[in-house]
């Protein structure tokens, strides 16, 4: 299976890390916040998944990851894509991109509770920033 993966665009990689992390931070935020009107949830979910936050919280954790989860953050990094948001930064995005690559091949190959480990420390990490933001 692992070879049938590295077939795959590392975009289409970040395709479904996007989708797994999305749900990852809309799951956090119902247990942290419980029943609140969706645009408030909403809004609480950009701090998580705009392109900076990922950028900074992949960058954070870098360091703990393996060889091989760390060349599939390069294959999303540098994955050439023809659309930038234009709020994003497009280094952030990048990163974004390969943090997503990288989700999205630890779901794809069977390692929800790998890719669940590294969504928890980007959400530690990102709620930590915010609060020493205020």
């Amino acid at each position: 299976m692992e070879e049938d993966l590295n077939r795959y665009s590392p975009l289409v990689l970040a395709y479904i890390g996007d989708a797994v992390y999305e749900l990852h931070v809309r799951d956090h935020l119902l247990q942290a916040k419980g029943n609140q009107p969706v645009e408030k949830l909403h809004r609480a979910a950009t701090h998580f998944v705009k392109a900076a936050a990922q950028a900074a919280a992949a960058e954070a954790q870098m360091a703990l990851w393996t060889e091989e989860e760390q060349d599939v953050f390069r294959r999303g990094r540098n994955a050439k894509s023809h659309t930038i948001p234009k709020n994003a930064d497009p280094a952030d995005y990048r990163r974004a991109t390969g943090f997503e690559a990288l989700l999205g091949y630890l779901s794809l190959k069977g390692e929800d509770e790998r890719a669940r480990e590294l969504m928890e420390r980007a959400v530690a990490y990102l709620e930590e920033a915010y609060r020493k933001a205020q």
